[in-house]
């Protein structure tokens, strides 16, 4: 059930939704390099996806993350609105650099900074958000799109405040967070990513951060939220069920330079190598819902099958 997944939630508290440092599950198997996280655990590499079930039997659930997308076996769902993002610039905290991702960190005490509407009964709280890459521009993203990678996908982490009282509950339950998808591509510059950039030059190190204030996430964003979405799951042990993945449809773009060293500034040397394992366990049923036209509230709705 596992797509290729590198920079992950390997390092990602289930009780605060900080990011701490832990052992990283990058690893050789058969020549190959699994480029999968080990989350909060003292794992040693040879952990991979592909045994995960023995510690973690729900790693053969029926709603895990990764996938693969297969955009064109969409179907129309009139029940979904538009996601509406409303993020306050006052609440970004730190960035801190953990040695494999460039995170930012929001104060999620209220809800100045909420992702709602689209699949979502509610609104979602703002906690962090993070960066997953591969090596030299490609294979970084989580998800894929018809068997294709992105360079690398930003994941955007909100929590489910009204229901749960702590983002360490909420990381448990069927509903518990929503992780807003942004693949990246290489091409032009993009100017606002360049905020995240400079301020890596502050946080050289794995294990710093820095004060991070000011910045609001939409302008990451691409100008359409054409959206796929489905019931899916943290993509590292514990593995939890609790994911509801809302994945835009279009990229954003970024430069060489932003991606090969300014992001690279914060891997460390373990992880700056090429490989990307697709792990096809089994053949399972999902229901995608994908937002064609947001503006308008056209849907599209996906069934399919998929080996992920």
């Amino acid at each position: 059930l596992r797509a290729g997944a590198p920079t992950s939630w390997s390092d990602l508290n289930p009780l605060t939704g900080t990011m701490t440092g832990n052992l990283w599950g990058y690893g050789k198997e058969d020549g190959k390099i699994s480029q999968h996280a080990c989350f909060l655990t003292a794992f040693p590499y040879m952990y991979s996806p592909s045994v995960w079930h023995k510690n973690y039997p729900v790693a053969q659930g029926d709603r895990q993350s990764p996938i693969d997308i297969v955009p064109h076996q969409a179907s129309h769902d009139p029940s979904l609105g538009p996601v509406v993002l409303n993020y306050d610039q006052c609440t970004s905290i730190k960035i801190a650099n953990n040695g494999h991702s460039v995170v930012v960190e929001f104060d999620d005490s209220d809800d100045r900074s909420v992702i709602r509407g689209g699949p979502l009964d509610n609104p979602y709280r703002l906690k962090q958000f993070h960066f997953h890459w591969g090596v030299k521009g490609c294979h970084g993203s989580e998800h894929t799109v018809a068997g294709n990678s992105y360079a690398s996908e930003l994941h955007l982490v909100h929590w489910n405040a009204v229901k749960y009282t702590t983002f360490g509950e909420a990381a448990t339950a069927p509903d518990g967070l929503a992780v807003l998808g942004i693949f990246l591509q290489t091409g032009d510059d993009h100017r606002w990513l360049n905020m995240i950039t400079d301020a890596l030059y502050t946080v050289k190190f794995k294990g710093s951060a820095a004060d991070f204030k000011g910045f609001n996430p939409k302008c990451l964003l691409p100008s359409s939220l054409h959206y796929w979405t489905y019931l899916g799951s943290l993509t590292t042990p514990p593995l939890h069920e609790s994911v509801i993945w809302i994945v835009v449809k279009d990229p954003i773009t970024v430069s060489e330079k932003q991606f090969k060293t300014s992001l690279y500034i914060s891997l460390s040397d373990d992880f700056k190598e090429d490989g990307h394992n697709n792990f096809l366990i089994r053949l399972r049923v999902l229901l995608i819902l994908f937002l064609f036209y947001p503006m308008s509230r056209t849907h599209i709705s996906l069934i399919f099958s998929q080996n992920v």
